[in-house]
């Protein structure tokens, strides 16, 4: 597995290492001569070419790309969303001689993590490059713990957009307040590994937190989906969706609660939109209102697992025993169903102080608890929303709680859906060593 360039530190700075991308050679060395005042900045390669460009981010790893929009063979839009699946650790500053606005959304719809207009200031290109590249650290050290934690992954062929895994998971609580979209937004971020695709869904119809755990935002939303669910454009839902700076593709709630009203007129649709771009993605995480209806229960249908949330307090657990008498009705089947118990506080901020224990849970609700999520600080949570990052990307120290326990859950959720597509890759890698060399010689592949 190639590895990101760890740059050396330049006195008490850290040396930040840059790939330029713009097809007007005059340009690339304007700006390569102003970066070079700084200590700290090192021009790693530079390209003409969008093609160009991706080739050397996925050979060099710089921490920061300064990609031009307009050129010729592939615009820089294109390629800082290919960048952005391809090396997720690089973060793209784009820079356009036009300030329009139009291309500011498109650029930060793209990966793009900030925005610069030719001929930039100096002082502000150099505060640009810095300031990004302090808010990725954390993004790229995270990649680099999770394509260590899970070494199995590694044999898993490259393969394209339609030939996913398509796992869909539902995270799900018939209580308010217990946590879902933490555990949503962190389960899509510690899903995240190298030749993983992992899609976040926000299908809380009328209050989506998603975007505001991560700080996103943007014009377009799941509503302007549903329209053409009968005349499905792969493209369009592209288009729709947002790249948080991390990589992770997102599609979000309706903007305001009213909008909601677009889908409970096509209850079914969002279920009909995952199923399309399924095999689009390894893994969707679907996070959800905890209001029942028809719009969740088709979600539901559709699952390859959900992820059922529940607080150690009777009111919660009361909740959870009728839903899992619902999917019995339903007949799910058990292991469709993952049981997590989250120690969060209650709606008036208050800590629980009613805690039932692990045992008696599992005795009342006659399910196994797959994941247990320790209560904390709040001040972790709030620092991580005011990062606009997961918790397990805002906390460095991967052994302290409730980072320690969230990656653990990711882990088994992986393990546990991609086991065997794991070893059967694994297999068929060791047959390809043991028949490379016949192989070849025969042209096949």
């Amino acid at each position: 597995m190639s590895q990101p360039v760890i740059p050396p530190k330049v006195g008490n700075q850290e040396q930040i290492n840059i790939l330029l991308v713009d097809d007007i050679p005059e340009t690339r060395e304007n700006i390569k001569k102003l970066l070079a005042f700084e200590s700290d900045f090192k021009v790693v390669g530079s390209a003409g070419t969008g093609t160009e460009g991706i080739t050397l981010a996925k050979q060099l790893k710089p921490n920061i790309i300064i990609m031009d929009i307009n050129m010729p063979d592939m615009d820089g839009i294109q390629a800082t969303s290919e960048i952005t699946e391809a090396v997720p650790t690089a973060a793209v500053i784009m820079m356009s001689a036009h300030g329009d606005p139009d291309y500011l959304r498109r650029a930060m719809l793209a990966g793009a993590r900030n925005f610069l207009t030719k001929p930039p200031d100096p002082e502000e290109l150099y505060n640009t490059i810095r300031e990004v590249h302090r808010r990725n650290i954390p993004i790229a050290e995270q990649y680099e713990r999770m394509s260590n934690i899970v070494p199995e992954a590694q044999p898993r062929r490259a393969e394209g957009a339609g030939d996913r895994a398509g796992h869909i998971i539902v995270v799900y609580s018939p209580k308010g307040g217990v946590g879902c979209t933490t555990i949503a937004t962190n389960l899509a971020s510690g899903l995240m590994k190298e030749d993983v695709r992992v899609l976040l869904v926000d299908a809380d119809m009328q209050f989506g937190d998603v975007g505001l755990f991560l700080n996103l935002q943007g014009p377009r939303t799941i509503v302007d989906l549903v329209a053409t669910v009968d005349d499905f454009d792969v493209d369009l839902f592209e288009n729709v969706t947002l790249t948080h700076e991390s990589g992770l593709k997102v599609l979000m709630a309706p903007a305001r609660p009213e909008f909601a009203d677009e889908i409970q007129a096509n209850p079914t649709a969002p279920a009909q939109i995952l199923e399309k771009i399924a095999n689009n993605y390894d893994f969707i995480i679907v996070d959800t209102s905890h209001q029942v209806d028809d719009v969740l229960l088709s979600i539901l249908d559709i699952a390859s697992k959900i992820v059922l949330v529940t607080a150690p307090t009777l009111a919660s657990l009361k909740n959870v025993r009728f839903v899992i008498d619902l999917f019995d009705k339903l007949e799910y089947p058990q292991n469709k169903i993952d049981l997590v118990v989250n120690y969060s506080r209650d709606e008036r901020g208050a800590k629980k102080t009613t805690i039932i224990n692990n045992e008696r849970i599992e005795k009342f609700l006659a399910r196994s608890i797959k994941g247990e999520i320790p209560f904390v600080d709040d001040r972790i949570l709030l620092t991580a929303i005011s990062k606009g990052v997961p918790v397990i990307v805002a906390e460095r120290d991967q052994r302290k709680s409730p980072v320690k326990e969230m990656l653990a859950f990711s882990d088994y959720m992986f393990q546990t859906m991609m086991g065997d597509e794991l070893s059967e890759a694994a297999d068929e890698h060791e047959d390809d060593k043991k028949r490379g060399g016949l192989r070849l010689r025969l042209g096949r592949t």
